[in-house]
């Protein structure tokens, strides 16, 4: 979060995810389990003649065809500003509204979005794009290669107050002046003519190209922010299939079809956001939503195949995310290795997720998910051992319950259950450590603020979850020293030197082995308690609703989802 962070709207748990901009509840088709690799040449695909302008329709029965709506429950997003999204509620309905140079396809490969065509040169470290000509905002004014530069250099500018500018955008020659306040633009940022964008990174990176799919890479269309102010975000002009037409908040969010889009226009008329909240399945059931993930409590009957509603279940491939705990390492007692190591000895993850999730989360004892590029199926990690917990608490500085720091750990939450999960882990720490933690909860904006600013002693109730399939993704943002993404402030000279390899090593298998050896150490130095990767799912989808995609990471969807039949 993205990187970012969401709330994951995990059926079984209620887990809020911190992750780089990644996706929301549901997810889909399998990824490549590929690191990503840096294309020379790309072009934009053909777009079939008969859809290219206009609205699209079908002929012939079973073909898409315009019309209707699809509706799901979401929660309020913290900010509708691609340069400020940290968070995958905001970045699920981010992609639909706005888009860049490039994106991510539902194998998650990267595709031209804006730019047609780029070329890689200079060893790697240039690259200069080609814009689709005739482009436009939603308003029907033109995209042009200036509009790129402003944006990306709107997104770094201290008044902008990005958070996440820094660990997308830094590589740009220049960009770490504009943000410390340094430099008026950005040199490596160039404009070449109307529709020819270069852009110059400190060294050659395997994984850049994937960074610019992140929202702070997006085009803003300048007058719409400077005329609109504080509140432009209230009436956006975006690039993306659908434009906002209403949003209440904790009511709905409403967009529309963007009849400028570049592309094939959206097959839906509009897409419908629920944030006033009830009970999903019900909701579902009652035919007020079109999706809705299968929570542990209704498993049984959806399974049944005699039940109606088991014509509608699908199989929904696990997120690319892990959920945890963190612990600032600057602010004890989380400064002393051994104490954080005992934390996690201390906790049963198998018997939580066999006891408390019918073992519908897989334990995580790393920090790469399963599938994910780099994952070590190797990697112990610190398995549940409750004497050597004990031996290591003795041995910390805080061995001493009587002069022990009060711990608070914060999650997201406005009332009700903080969730299973972390309350069974603050049980086990005080039943068998001794340990006694207070569960703090905060409204979802404040806890995303008070995370980016590292004011938090330990935080739970979250994910982090990939925004591109590379394990710098993970490795680098979220535990380099110099890092925005490093909210626990860990730092280790080691783990610096094998993530600064890594992130110019050409080589796919050197730059896994890297990362493989910088996350062992990041494990067992206890920086965080990996709590649990996600498992494939079941969800409920009409059947009506034709052409969602599930996918791994978050990515845009809609524009290609129709519905055979009005409401």
């Amino acid at each position: 979060m993205r990187k970012s962070l969401f709330l994951w709207a995990v059926a079984l748990v209620s887990v809020a995810a911190v992750a780089c901009g990644g996706s929301s509840s549901s997810s889909e088709p399998t990824a490549q389990s590929t690191a990503t690799a840096v294309p020379t040449r790309a072009s934009a695909p053909d777009i079939a003649p008969e859809l290219r302008d206009g609205t699209p329709t079908g002929d012939t029965e079973g073909s898409p065809r315009a019309g209707d709506r699809f509706t799901q429950v979401y929660s309020d997003p913290p900010t509708l500003d691609p340069h400020l999204v940290v968070d995958g509620t905001s970045f699920g309905i981010v992609v639909e509204l706005f888009s860049g140079l490039v994106s991510l396809d539902e194998n998650l490969r990267i595709v031209p979005e804006l730019a047609e065509s780029w070329d890689v040169l200079e060893s790697g470290t240039v690259y200069e794009f080609k814009l689709r000509p005739d482009i436009t905002f939603s308003n029907g004014d033109p995209v042009t290669a200036q509009d790129f530069k402003w944006s990306m250099e709107r997104a770094g500018r201290p008044e902008t107050a990005s958070a996440v500018a820094e660990t997308y955008l830094g590589d740009i020659v220049g960009m770490e002046a504009l943000i410390n306040g340094e430099a008026g633009d950005v040199s490596g940022i160039q404009v070449i003519d109307e529709r020819t964008l270069r852009i110059t990174i400190d060294a050659p990176k395997a994984y850049f190209l994937a960074k610019l799919t992140y929202p702070t890479a997006y085009v803003l269309n300048r007058e719409n922010v400077e005329s609109g102010g504080r509140s432009w975000t209230d009436s956006p002009v975006g690039t993306g299939a659908f434009t906002l037409a209403e949003y209440r908040v904790g009511q709905r969010i409403r967009l529309a079809r963007n009849d400028n889009y570049w592309s094939r226009p959206a097959y839906l008329d509009e897409v419908f956001f629920n944030l006033s909240g009830g009970v999903s399945m019900a909701m579902y059931e009652n035919d007020e939503i079109d999706i809705t993930r299968v929570g542990l409590a209704d498993l049984d009957r959806v399974n049944d195949p005699t039940e109606p509603l088991n014509q509608d279940l699908v199989e929904t491939p696990a997120q690319f995310g892990v959920q945890y705990i963190g612990f600032n390492v600057d602010q004890p007692p989380f400064d002393d290795v051994k104490f954080r190591q005992a934390l996690n000895l201390a906790v049963d993850k198998e018997l939580i997720s066999s006891q408390v999730f019918a073992d519908l989360l897989e334990p995580a004892y790393g920090i790469l998910p399963p599938e994910f590029p780099g994952y070590n199926p190797e990697l112990d990690g610190l398995r549940y051992d409750l004497d050597r917990a004990k031996q290591l608490l003795s041995e910390s500085k805080y061995a001493d319950e009587s002069s022990r720091p009060r711990i608070i750990v914060t999650v997201p939450g406005s009332g009700g259950s903080p969730g299973l999960d972390v309350e069974v882990i603050a049980d086990m720490w005080s039943r068998d450590l001794g340990v006694n933690v207070e569960i703090q909860q905060v409204e979802w904006a404040t806890y995303l603020q008070d995370l980016n600013r590292k004011r938090l002693q330990a935080w739970g109730g979250v994910a982090w979850q990939a925004d591109y399939p590379d394990p710098q993704d993970f490795i680098d943002i979220l535990f380099y020293s110099d890092t925005q993404g490093n909210r626990g402030n860990y730092s280790n000279a080691t783990v610096d030197s094998l993530v600064e390899q890594a992130r110019t090593e050409q080589d796919i298998s050197k730059r896994v082995e890297l990362y493989q050896e910088a996350e062992e150490i990041i494990v067992n130095e206890a920086a965080w308690l990996p709590l649990w990767f996600d498992t494939d799912r079941k969800a409920l989808l009409k059947q009506r609703v034709q052409d969602y995609r599930f996918t791994q990471i978050a990515i845009p969807k809609f524009k290609d989802v129709w519905v055979t039949d009005a409401r």
